[in-house]
């Protein structure tokens, strides 16, 4: 596996996560098979050359690697960056890039499609749009992805509701990131983006729905005087809701596909 020079400029939230990395490799859900197929089906993403940016621990960029050519996980933070080599170790065209979205540090017109999967609210959005242009191939495509929470349901509500009012730095699921292909209008050529919803819902046990929630950027850490009281309403929300030991948490998986 190669590794690129550390030289790119990290995102201003890039180490919002260092804290976070073995529950988000633990328990961070992977994406509906349903929108892989879609992917290499339909978007043809199949033996092209991708770069996962903003690529985490990497779920994505191995959901992806297995099919594609080369495929560059950028990713500025360094404890993230390492566990995504480390989970992606076994295939030869993978590429780990110490770089950002506003600064890949990609040659010019050397990537096919560029995906970005929950991470898109955290880039300035002008910024990596010239990058995302001058790295893009013609007729490339940005592919946009997140897992999200199902809102209207009645145990997300009173998830969300803990959250607001334990976690400071909460401001919505996704870091408040809207649905609504509109709200993509100013990014996509022409506004316009092949906008598909996957159903993807998630069986957590108690463990697993807590680890997954510390893995949020904005949810607090041991030694924060709120964690007690996060937990607590953690259990109390498994308690209520949850069947033989299993809690249902219903999601979907957005992506929004389209040229810049």
């Amino acid at each position: 596996m190669k590794n690129s020079t550390d030289r790119g400029l990290a995102m201003d939230s890039k180490e919002k996560f260092t804290s976070k990395v073995s529950d988000y490799v633990k328990y961070r859900p992977n994406y509906a098979v349903e929108f892989v197929n879609y992917l290499f089906n339909d978007i043809e993403v199949s033996r092209s050359v991708v770069a996962d940016i903003g690529a985490g621990t990497g779920i994505l960029t191995k959901l992806l690697a297995s099919k594609v050519q080369k495929i560059y996980a950028v990713e500025p933070n360094f404890n993230m960056r390492s566990a995504c080599e480390g989970y992606c170790d076994e295939f030869v065209n993978f590429v780990a890039v110490n770089g950002s979205a506003e600064s890949t540090t990609l040659f010019d017109k050397s990537v096919d499609f560029i995906t970005v999967g929950q991470a898109f609210h955290w880039f300035d959005r002008h910024r990596a749009k010239i990058e995302f242009q001058r790295i893009l191939r013609k007729n490339g495509k940005v592919i946009l992805v997140w897992n999200s929470r199902v809102a209207e349901n009645v145990f997300i509500r009173e998830n969300y509701e803990l959250f607001r009012q334990v976690c400071p730095e909460f401001v919505g699921f996704s870091g408040g990131s809207n649905a609504s292909p509109e709200s993509y209008s100013d990014f996509f050529k022409n506004g316009y983006c092949d906008y598909r919803v996957f159903e993807n819902d998630r069986l957590l046990t108690l463990e697993a729905y807590i680890g997954s929630s510390l893995s949020a950027s904005y949810a607090p850490t041991e030694s924060d005087g709120n964690y007690k009281e996060f937990i607590d309403g953690l259990k109390e929300l498994f308690n209520k809701y949850s069947i033989n030991g299993n809690l249902l948490l219903p999601n979907r998986t957005h992506s929004y596909v389209g040229e810049i």
